[in-house]
């Protein structure tokens, strides 16, 4: 009954993801080993991790990206595409958007234009920027 109360009022404080985590650790007949401090970490973690990654999931829908899967880790530098990769990874640590700077972007039709940009989005929102594709 005390169990039931605890996660309860846990979900009532909208910390779902440590209740979910507490009814976990209640059916792991291992996690008896661990003392209280180790025990009550992994359920702040959980928790946290949570809502770390729904915050990255807000932004990325917010984002309205046309590449969802886009990321800087898979652009291909062909030659005939004349990518500077040392370029790419300074962009991708989104220094140019604490500078206010801008990114311009050109090249012919086809050539991956939206799909870099994509990509350097999404490497601003893993650094939990807000961002909007147009």
């Amino acid at each position: 009954m005390l169990t039931e109360n605890t996660v309860n009022k846990l979900q009532e404080m909208k910390l779902t993801a440590m209740a979910r985590a507490f009814k976990e650790q209640l059916n792991d007949p291992n996690i008896n080993g661990l003392a209280f401090e180790d025990r009550f970490g992994l359920l702040v973690d959980q928790e946290w991790t949570s809502r770390k990654n729904n915050h990255l999931k807000r932004l990325i829908k917010q984002a309205k990206f046309s590449e969802t899967g886009a990321c800087v880790e898979d652009i291909e530098y062909h030659s005939d595409r004349n990518l500077d990769s040392a370029q790419i990874t300074r962009l991708a640590s989104c220094n140019y958007i604490a500078e206010r700077h801008n990114i311009l972007l050109l090249g012919a039709t086809g050539s991956g234009k939206t799909y870099l940009a994509c990509a350097l989005g999404m490497a601003a929102v893993r650094n939990f920027l807000s961002v909007r594709y147009v």
